[in-house]
């Protein structure tokens, strides 16, 4: 039983994948579709019986594999019966012998694949995008990109317009109907586009063309009869960018650059004439400082001058005063010392005057003592002294006789 149990988990455990398909028109253009198939696992879990195992097998050993459909329904086999099941975003359409059984959404189901056909038709929003050329009003060539995002509205009326039948026992398109609507819509979006290009000018469709060439594609895929008829709605447009060549939008861009460029070369002219204003003031004021200090230069040299003047005039002044104050000393200090040599000089006189006149009363021999007295005292050294016996005999008689009247005085 647990056997069983792990077969079936490995049954029912199919990887998920994507399909991406793309418009005829522009092969890069992907669109995608996934099919989920998480709810097998719990389903096959909680169903009882045999052992249930996926249809698809993996190709022999040693040879290469090629790239299988994807799944868009989930199919398992028990025995010769089949099991299917859709998700919510599927529309089931099955088909016993030419007639349609059962019609819904998410549908699971059993039935005999003998007799049997299955159509799946998405129910879910899908977004393709879109690029494409066209020329201008003025022949140039114009690049549109953008997306239309599209649903199935009807699902039968889809189903009878374009073949969504899967595999009974590998749950893949037959076909490729997704791929067909995709060309389809990139055709008329792409026709609706050049349409409108080749009548409006380059700069209109530069300027105002995103919203007026969505409004162009978006209200033509939504009157257009063939996609009505279809049972596919259009859900929305976007335009993403409407591009001149390479070339024209340089030419284009140019004009702006230039004028750019004009203003920041006025900007630069008027920054340096500014410049150059502001440096003129500055010498001119310079200047100014330089003549008002010239000025005070001068007004301060013929103030030194002045004070030169005023000061050798008071030096002079000085010193004349100064002259005549030690001419005048001078003159005072030459009459005193006249008059004190005057004075002196008198006195002296009178002192020789009154000396003469004690001399004159002297007698000779007492004028021959000071003579010598006086001599003797002016004689620095004296090597031969003669003395005649005349000379001395009368000089001894002399002052013998002056001691003996000086004796006979103090006796008396």
């Amino acid at each position: 039983m647990s056997r069983q149990k792990a077969q079936r988990v490995a049954a029912t455990s199919t990887a998920r994948t994507d399909l991406r398909l793309s418009s005829s028109s522009s092969s890069a253009a992907p669109l995608s579709t996934s099919a989920d198939v998480a709810g097998t696992s719990a389903h096959s879990s909680s169903s009882a019986g045999p052992v249930v195992r996926p249809i698809s097998r993996a190709p022999p050993t040693g040879t290469p594999r090629l790239k299988e459909p994807a799944m868009v329904i989930d199919v398992s086999r028990l025995l010769f019966v089949r099991h299917m099941r859709a998700e919510p975003t599927a529309h089931v359409l099955f088909f016993k012998d030419g007639a349609l059984r059962k019609s819904g959404p998410g549908l699971a189901f059993w039935f005999l694949p003998l007799g049997a056909s299955v159509s799946v038709i998405p129910l879910d929003d899908r977004e393709l995008p879109v690029l494409f050329k066209g020329r201008s009003a003025d022949f140039q060539d114009v690049a549109v990109n953008g997306a239309v995002i599209w649903r199935v509205g009807n699902p039968e009326d889809v189903a009878r317009r374009v073949d969504f039948s899967v595999d009974t026992h590998s749950g893949a398109y037959s076909k490729e109907p997704l791929d067909r609507i995709a060309a389809t819509i990139t055709q008329l979006a792409g026709q609706l586009a050049s349409t409108f290009l080749t009548q409006t000018s380059l700069r209109v469709i530069l300027k105002d063309g995103i919203e007026v060439i969505r409004g162009v594609i978006h209200d033509g895929l939504v009157a257009d009869p063939c996609l009505a008829g279809m049972g596919v709605e259009i859900v929305a447009t976007r335009v993403a960018s409407v591009l001149p060549t390479s070339e024209m939008e340089k030419a284009l861009q140019m004009p702006t650059r230039e004028k750019i460029q004009q203003e920041a070369d006025e900007a630069t002219f008027g920054r340096r004439a500014l410049a150059v204003d502001k440096e003129r003031a500055i010498q001119e004021n310079e200047l100014s400082n330089q003549i008002e200090l010239a000025k005070r230069e001068e007004q301060l040299i013929a103030q030194r001058g002045q004070n030169e003047r005023r000061r050798a005039t008071e030096t002079a002044e000085s010193k004349r005063i100064e002259a005549e104050a030690g001419a005048k000393t001078v003159k005072l200090n030459a009459a005193a010392q006249a008059e004190s040599i005057r004075l002196l000089e008198e006195a002296k006189v009178n002192a020789e005057k009154e000396r003469m006149d004690i001399y004159r009363d002297l007698p000779s021999s007492a004028m021959m003592g000071l003579a010598a007295r006086e001599l003797a005292g002016k004689l620095q050294s004296i090597d031969h002294l003669t003395l005649s016996p005349d000379v001395l005999g009368s000089l001894l008689q002399r002052v013998l006789g002056g001691q003996a009247r000086r004796l006979e005085g103090d006796a008396g």
